[in-house]
């Protein structure tokens, strides 16, 4: 609650969301790269350098399932970055109704262990992630960090 006088606490100015939508096709996924580490230094986010690595690892490994997976039934994937006081958030949508599951460490595969990637990824840098329907049948694959490693 706020005393009387007292001057009502202002977001950070890094705060905010920005979307921004892309064809589901192979450059795609450096671009969505490029466009979220540009924000966050655009914004000035303080960041630390381990994490903002981690989170741009995220948003390759999601864009790119989006590429691989979802094209055929989903030719535009959705990029969103959500920033708050302590916290970033990505996500990456698609309108393919499949809902993806994290797979188990296999090494004679050579792929199919992205999302098990973003999952150990956001667990050591102390966040979340999960995927969620739309309303419109399709999928958000998201992923929140804190903006420091936690002590």
């Amino acid at each position: 609650m706020e005393s009387r006088g007292s001057v009502p606490a202002r977001p950070v100015p890094y705060e905010g969301v920005w979307r921004f939508t892309a064809p589901a096709v192979d450059v795609s996924v450096p671009q969505a790269r490029h466009a979220v580490r540009d924000l966050v230094g655009r914004q000035g986010v303080p960041v630390e350098d381990d994490i903002l690595q981690g989170l741009l690892l995220i948003v390759s490994e999601l864009a790119t399932n989006a590429v691989k997976h979802a094209a055929l039934l989903s030719p535009e994937l959705a990029v969103e970055v959500a920033i708050g006081a302590d916290w970033i958030r990505v996500s990456v949508e698609d309108n393919h109704p499949y809902r993806p599951t994290a797979l188990e460490t296999d090494h004679a595969q050579t792929g199919g262990r992205g999302l098990l990637l973003v999952k150990e990824i956001t667990a050591e840098a102390g966040g979340t992630c999960d995927v969620e329907h739309t309303a419109t049948g399709g999928k958000i694959i998201w992923a929140v960090l804190p903006l420091r490693t936690p002590l």
